[in-house]
């Protein structure tokens, strides 16, 4: 038998992130947060279109707020753990923003039916390994507020950025200085 707990055999005993690129940008959302949504829903494409310059890595921290946000957590990373592509991480996301402020789920049986009913695949895993890791980059990061984003450039300049409207100004900024930078 194995001595590995469990969660070591789990792909995304991490906190979740897609790509490799040298700029990090650190996304702290809360589902049951408006101006997350809305920017989550802006940004979608302009998010892929930065992590397909193999550029960008992108990592979710997701910040409790809400009472119920730990149990989306929950239901995120273990999606996460069934499959950490771009398009199904955004796609959870999505749900999990319309679970949150369209029907105002708050119980974790009633989340877990939606996840269910919207054919969301999860696989899962030890999510408590994972909540201590989200706790400490909100902690070193000092977030306050959401939607913040956090964005390490190659240099090791680190900016926060706080509201969706400061958010999505600067990744269209980062946009034109890949597209600059491929020339």
């Amino acid at each position: 038998g194995s001595a590995m707990p469990v969660y070591g055999q789990d792909r995304a005993n991490s906190i979740p992130s897609i790509g490799k690129g040298s700029y990090e940008i650190t996304i702290f959302t809360d589902y049951f947060c408006a101006p997350c949504r809305r920017l989550n829903t802006k940004s979608e494409t302009l998010l892929k279109e930065l992590l397909s310059s193999n550029h960008v890595k992108v990592t979710f921290v997701d910040v409790p707020i809400s009472k119920a946000t730990p149990v989306y957590v929950k239901y995120f990373l273990y999606a996460a753990n069934a499959d950490a592509g771009i398009n199904t991480l955004l796609s959870v996301r999505k749900k999990l923003y319309d679970a949150a402020q369209e029907k105002n789920i708050q119980k974790e049986k009633d989340l877990a039916g939606y996840m269910k009913d919207n054919k969301i695949a999860l696989k899962p895993m030890d999510e408590r390994a994972v909540f201590p890791l989200l706790s400490a980059k909100i902690r070193d990061h000092k977030i306050k507020n959401t939607p913040t984003y956090v964005i390490k450039s190659p240099e090791n300049e680190i900016k926060k950025f706080v509201g969706d409207e400061a958010i999505w100004n600067e990744l269209v900024k980062l946009k034109q200085r890949l597209v600059t930078t491929r020339q």
